[in-house]
């Protein structure tokens, strides 16, 4: 059991938990204030404003580089983990979600001319535009500035 406590007490594990929470929160707030309705799929679901994988890898490298230096090689870590993050984030997980919306389109019209499929639809919001990522990123400063 001290090692569950130990995990929960970790500052970093903390900053990147919160900063996760509140950009699942903005998903919800921001779907809601667009369009006028409860989303459930927000709450855990990806894509979306703002990025909350961003925001959670942020927080943990601002934490890290507060707690333990800027300069330490588990800042360095933190931060190429960051990077490869967010460069996921904004490309390869957007362009999935495009080349899904391509699919359903197809699939679609297909079905309009009898044909029947028993595959359910692709998900289509999977990634984020750089504005999404950018601003997960800040969140993730900003929580990780203020939790270390």
């Amino acid at each position: 059991m001290n090692i569950f406590i130990e995990i929960i007490s970790n500052r970093v594990i903390q900053a990147a938990a919160i900063a996760w929470a509140i950009a699942q929160a903005l998903k919800v707030i921001l779907t809601l204030a667009v369009s006028k309705r409860f989303d459930s799929s927000r709450v855990l679901g990806s894509g979306g404003m703002p990025s909350s994988h961003s925001a959670m890898a942020c927080a943990m490298v601002m934490t890290i580089g507060y707690t333990d230096g800027f300069s330490s090689p588990i800042f360095a870590l933190a931060f190429c983990f960051a990077c490869v993050v967010m460069y996921d984030a904004a490309g390869v997980r957007r362009s999935t979600g495009k080349n899904a919306a391509v699919l359903n389109h197809i699939l679609d019209g297909l079905s309009g001319n009898g044909y029947v499929f028993d595959e359910e639809r692709l998900k289509e919001l999977v990634g984020h535009t750089p504005l999404q990522v950018m601003a997960g990123a800040l969140l993730g400063i900003l929580v990780g500035t203020l939790i270390a």
